[in-house]
């Protein structure tokens, strides 16, 4: 009965959000006809430095895109039913890679909560010069110092949260003008395990310190240079969803950017590199039988060029090129005094990319616009430890060696030539109403933990492998969207298809070894958002659904998020703003449970959320938010499955109970 009321649920909702445009057509008049630039995916403005401890939370209002939990810190997005490797975080134009090959640390957690940047998803290709998307990206953009009439901006943010006792504080501070500045800012945050809502602990607890200064000049004629150094430090990172913690991550990052005006448009030189150093075990935060230590770092260097020219009013090109290095090493020790290699979960694995791409945009009418773009990426792998030995006598091992007992392989070197591209087009064909189609091919190399990962132990359960010969990921991707707005009213209903050739699936063989191998797939997906807004009042009504098929088994692929719906109503007055936010989620019961990726199937959950800014004065800013009102006992689908002492019980890692967040910001 409850799948049929969901169902039915999801067709009214989506029915509205097209009928409802179209009643308001009749209401059209022939002065309206300014045309709407609708941006591909969905924008997130910038949220609060108040309360984010870590940014990407302030995603967890968007339907399309669900965050799994491991622990405290480091959350992970899944856009449309497809996380990890599948979607890129861009930070300010750079790509971080993580050091853990568990992920504790995704590359969503080096977002900055001192400068709290904004965030976009995107879900369709309507520019390749960051890359073709596969699942999604995240981008993610710091903004400049506002300094309005005065020569020094800044702000000061102290706060803290009651469940788990969280405490943070940060700031900055720039000199300067729009012509030139330099800022520092810095903050720090930490917290003890919270409780879920039965007021069991959840292993959860971490500290987190980060520190960054950034400049920029322009010149008279244009020609501008921006600098940007920053490091982050994580110590004693606990994680319900796994048997090690985190008790140092080191994250050094260094960016370049200069450019300057060239005919009738500009040019752009992007330079970066970023250092991940990590430290994982079993025992520094939690009791052990048996010591297990991974030392684990990854490095990136990378450069980007990029000419856009809009040569006319109708019409914009983009050329560009970039080349990335990334090197990837982790080794894990045991033993009574930690001296036995034990595995070489990366086994020193380098990826080298080089990228071209090209892309144009005509508008053929004033209210007709199309676009298209081609991208080639040379990508090359190889994993230079692959012969290293570890464990000890008629035990020692390679990787080499468990890659040829598994896949009859010894090649570790992989050699990619991908081709992708995108046609689009946006059609107002009335003043409230658009029609967008895009449809794109976007191919991806596996990932280096989906290549090489070599964890090997005496249980074959707890062994997990990568796969060398594994094939890059075609994905054909189709959606239609009719965004509008008018009368205070604006809505986006959108259907879309991505079919997957060589679907990189994680999953179990025989023996119940972790292993990769390439399906076919499917995804299917339908989003509808609907929004209205007063000046004083506004309400949101967000709905997205995805399935995923895995062709070749004719099974559910696993990890994708149940059908899950949000809706806000918010008041605004003089300086004041509440906010009421109801989260829903179906039972997810369409699971690939031999893979070993979800836990089981999960039920519905319904969570209320109360959240308030108030302006105190001219430079006086309270925030403050109720997380989970009802203190209800709650997880998401895609979050892991929880390894916790403390909370034998709960199938994943649980959601924090009720939680009081507040925070005083004074800006200047």
């Amino acid at each position: 009965m409850k799948k049929t009321q969901a169902g039915r649920f999801a067709l009214a909702f989506v029915a509205v959000s097209v009928a409802w445009p179209m009643a308001l057509q009749a209401e059209e008049t022939s002065g309206s006809a300014l045309l709407i630039r609708v941006t591909e995916g969905h924008r997130q403005d910038r949220g609060s430095e108040a309360l984010a401890s870590e940014p990407v939370a302030r995603l967890a209002n968007e339907p399309s895109v669900s965050l799994s939990r491991m622990g405290g810190r480091g959350l992970e997005p899944v856009v449309r039913g497809q996380g990890q490797e599948r979607v890129d975080v861009l930070l300010d134009g750079i790509r971080v890679e993580g050091a853990c090959p568990n992920r504790m640390d995704p590359p969503t957690s080096r977002l900055s909560a001192a400068l709290a940047p904004g965030l976009e998803v995107r879900t369709s290709n309507r520019t390749l010069r960051w890359g073709a998307i596969a699942g999604g990206q995240v981008i993610a953009t710091t903004p400049d110092p506002d300094f309005g009439e005065s020569l020094t901006t800044g702000h000061l943010t102290a706060g803290g949260a009651d469940n788990g006792n969280g405490r943070l504080v940060n700031g900055s501070a720039a000199i300067g003008n729009d012509r030139g500045w330099f800022r520092v800012a810095g903050g720090h945050d930490e917290a003890d395990d919270y409780e879920d809502g039965d007021g069991n602990e959840v292993r959860s607890a971490y500290r987190n310190t980060e520190g960054r200064m950034d400049a920029a000049w322009k010149a008279d004629n244009g020609l501008f240079l921006k600098g940007l150094v920053s490091r982050q430090e994580e110590r004693d990172v606990k994680y319900a969803g796994s048997g090690m913690d985190a008790p140092k991550t080191d994250t050094d990052i260094a960016r370049l950017e200069l450019g300057a005006p060239v005919a009738d448009g500009d040019w752009k030189l992007l330079a970066w590199s970023a250092d991940v150093d990590h430290i994982m075990d079993n025992f520094s935060l939690r009791p052990a039988t048996m010591n297990m230590l991974t030392v684990s770092e990854t490095r990136t260097r990378g450069v980007r060029l990029t000419l856009d020219q809009n040569p006319g009013t109708q019409t914009n090109w983009a050329i560009g090129t970039d080349i990335e290095t990334n090197n990837w090493d982790a080794e894990r020790l045991g033993g009574p005094g930690l001296d036995t290699l034990t595995s070489v979960l990366w086994p020193d694995v380098d990826r080298d990319r080089f990228g071209v791409f090209a892309e144009a945009f005509q508008r053929l009418t004033p209210a007709m616009q199309v676009g298209a773009g081609v991208r080639y990426d040379r990508v090359a792998m190889d994993a230079d430890a692959a012969d290293k030995t570890f464990g000890s006598g008629m035990m020692a091992m390679s990787a080499a060696g468990i890659y040829r007992a598994l896949y009859d392989t010894a090649n570790t070197k992989a050699t990619d030539d991908n081709v992708s591209g995108f046609i689009t087009g946006d059609w107002r064909f009335s003043s409230r109403q658009s029609l967008e189609v895009n449809a794109s091919r976007s191919v991806r190399s596996p990932g280096v933990t989906e290549r090489y990962i070599a964890s090997w132990s005496m249980m074959p359960a707890m062994r997990w492998v990568g796969n060398p010969a594994l094939d890059t990921e075609k994905h054909h991707k189709l959606e239609v969207a009719l965004p509008g707005q008018g009368s205070g009213w604006r809505w986006r209903p959108a259907v879309w298809m991505d079919q997957v050739d060589d679907y990189v699936l994680r999953t179990r063989n025989g023996d119940q070894v972790s292993i990769y191998r390439n399906i076919d797939a499917r995804l299917l997906g339908v989003e509808a958002e609907l929004g209205w807004s007063n000046g004083t009042w506004r309400s949101n009504s967000a709905l997205a659904a995805v399935r995923g098929e895995n062709r070749d088994d004719d099974q559910a692929l696993p990890q994708i998020p149940p059908l899950q719906f949000v809706q806000t109503v918010g008041w605004q007055y003089r300086g004041h703003q509440l906010t009421l936010e109801w989260v829903v989620a179906r039972r997810q019961d369409r699971v690939d449970l031999a893979s070993g990726l979800d836990a089981a199937t999960s039920p519905g959950h319904g969570v209320l959320n109360l959240s308030g800014s108030h302006a105190m004065t001219d430079y006086l800013t309270l925030s403050w938010a109720m997380d989970n009102l009802l203190d209800k006992t709650w997880a998401r689908h895609v979050s892991r499955a929880n390894t916790d002492p403390f909370s034998p019980e709960a199938v994943r890692v649980n959601e924090p109970g009720r939680t009081l967040r507040a925070a005083l910001t004074a800006r200047w």
